[in-house]
């Protein structure tokens, strides 16, 4: 019966006012006050527990130009490299060192050198790359290009030696791709131009046994015999370009599809340039000398991407420069003693608030009968209304 209060008697309740709920934190305002103090209190003792962490930082200039001379052999296919290289597009150098840094590779390595598994006291190989991760932050400023590096360790020594780590082992495996990638494009026209050279001299005997014919050298004619012959040495060119471009993407990529609209269209201006027959006594000095043409062509464009390969395969690595040598940092990142001190005393005071607010509105008597009958269901079902009837 005591459940009952004012309004069960038919008294008019009158609603919640702002002055109603500061005298309800007034009279308990000593809680408000010792309770987030002890709680910040609280927090300090506990942060004195807590192993504190240093941050070291290493900001470093990754090449701003490509790192071989694709760009150059690309030029030196005249209009079909330009298209090749706008259907290539290279891509931003900041991003893909920033990739290679996070990298599983340089992980393993990180973790080989400074036994990270017996630091981090991990079993597994996973869990340990898990937790590097967790402390390695690698971002890149989209202004200047930099690329910035911080780890975070309880040793700052250590901390700092392997911020520097990461730009070694970026500098070795930056120059281990660069030398694969030089590799495979120096074999791939060191045979491309063998089979022309050999081909290139059968031309040559083909038409030096074919008779000269002065007449069969007036400028049309062999003007339409180079035009031939350069859109041959364009059309192989771009089958080596495509073939190149999928060892190492897929052919769903942009590359690979705007390279084949690219052979497809050069391809159909040689099937036009075909159907134009030279005249009967000419013809076979023509076709000769196309080929001939086509293969001095072909054979100066493999020479020159061969000796552009070979240049990049005997370089000994990639230009990393670091701007901001790691340090062993002398403070402190973590933890931050006043941050937990703050939000201690701050949750403790919005706690009490609430609590201290939604008691006086869960006691305050409801100002309907659907209010206080949903309110009375409400506590039996929690079992205040049986202790409070007892």
């Amino acid at each position: 019966m005591n459940l009952q209060s004012a309004s069960d008697s038919g008294v008019a309740v009158p609603p919640v006012t702002g002055l109603e709920i500061a005298v309800v934190l007034a009279e308990k305002l000593r809680w408000l006050v010792l309770a987030p103090l002890l709680a910040s209190a609280l927090a300090l003792g506990v942060s004195y527990l807590v192993k504190p962490t240093f941050t070291a930082r290493t900001s470093l200039l990754p090449p701003q130009q490509p790192q071989n001379s694709a760009a150059m052999a690309l030029a030196s296919l005249g209009a079909i490299g330009n298209l090749a290289g706008a259907a290539g597009g290279l891509r931003n150098p900041t991003d893909l060192y920033v990739a290679l840094v996070q990298s599983r590779t340089i992980q393993d390595e990180l973790i080989a050198t400074f036994d990270l598994a017996r630091v981090y006291d991990k079993d597994l190989l996973v869990d340990t790359r898990e937790k590097l991760q967790r402390n390695v932050r690698v971002a890149a400023g989209r202004r200047d290009g930099m690329i910035t590096i911080e780890v975070d360790d309880l040793d700052p020594k250590r901390a700092a030696a392997m911020a520097s780590h990461h730009v070694e082992a970026l500098r070795k495996l930056s120059g281990q791709l660069l030398l694969t990638e030089a590799q495979q494009r120096r074999a791939l026209f060191e045979t491309q131009l063998k089979r022309t050279s050999e081909r290139l001299r059968a031309a040559q005997v083909a038409l030096e046994g074919s008779g000269f014919n002065r007449g069969a050298l007036k400028a049309e004619p062999r003007a339409a015999a180079e035009r031939y012959a350069r859109l041959q040495a364009e059309v192989t060119a771009a089958e080596v370009r495509l073939q190149t471009l999928r060892s190492a993407l897929a052919d769903t990529t942009p590359e690979i599809q705007a390279q084949m609209q690219q052979l497809s269209a050069l391809r159909a201006q040689l099937a036009r340039t075909e159907t134009a027959a030279p005249a009967q006594g000419d013809a076979d000095y023509i076709t000769r000398y196309r080929e001939f043409k086509y293969q001095e062509t072909l054979f100066e464009l493999f020479s020159r991407q061969y000796e552009l390969a070979r240049v990049d395969e005997s370089r000994e690595g990639v230009l990393i420069q670091v701007v901001d040598p790691a340090q062993p940092p002398e403070r402190k990142s973590s933890p931050r003693r006043s941050f937990w001190m703050v939000l201690a005393f701050a949750s403790t005071l919005v706690a009490l608030v609430v609590m201290i607010v939604g008691g006086h509105l869960w006691r305050r008597p409801a100002a309907d009968d659907e209010s206080r009958a949903l309110r009375l269901r409400l506590r039996r079902a929690l079992g205040f209304g049986r202790r409070a009837t007892a």
